[in-house]
């Protein structure tokens, strides 16, 4: 939809670590991207990112890697959607015009804002810790 595939591998590596929460393990840049299928130049930058806005955790030195808190387990996906792709993506047009908007709407403007306002939504009412549950329950999948 709407993320860039960026966000997307935000979003999955968010998942993977809160779903390796309970075990106490820390991750290392090459086993996330492996396991999310990303290249491991991007899941570094962007691991580096989510680590200065406070959603996820590093530590360095041979027992170091990446991990999240309890309490970070409780931030809703939309601060991770924030961190890589900004708060404005919720109110970009869908066809990519610089001038959408509801007096000036572009073809799909209506039907687009139901779509992003949903998803919007979903951002807002999904915590990480809800969709790690899933992934470790086997009721939903991170690989392809």
């Amino acid at each position: 939809m709407m993320l860039s595939l960026t966000c997307k591998t935000a979003i999955k590596a968010v998942i993977y670590l809160g779903s390796k929460f309970e075990s106490g393990q820390k991750s290392s840049i090459k086993e996330i991207a492996e396991f999310i299928n990303a290249s491991e130049h991007t899941v570094g930058k962007m691991l580096q990112t989510l680590v200065k806005d406070d959603i996820i955790n590093s530590a360095k030195g041979p027992t170091g890697g990446f991990y999240i808190s309890a309490k970070q387990k409780q931030q809703p996906l939309l601060k991770v959607v924030h961190a890589i792709d900004g708060a404005s993506i919720f109110d970009e047009c869908g066809l990519g015009l610089s001038k959408c908007s509801a007096t000036h709407p572009c073809p799909i403007h209506n039907d687009y804002k139901k779509v992003r306002d949903g998803f919007k939504e979903m951002c807002q009412q999904n915590t990480i810790a809800d969709l790690c549950e899933t992934v470790n329950d086997g009721l939903a999948y991170l690989m392809g």
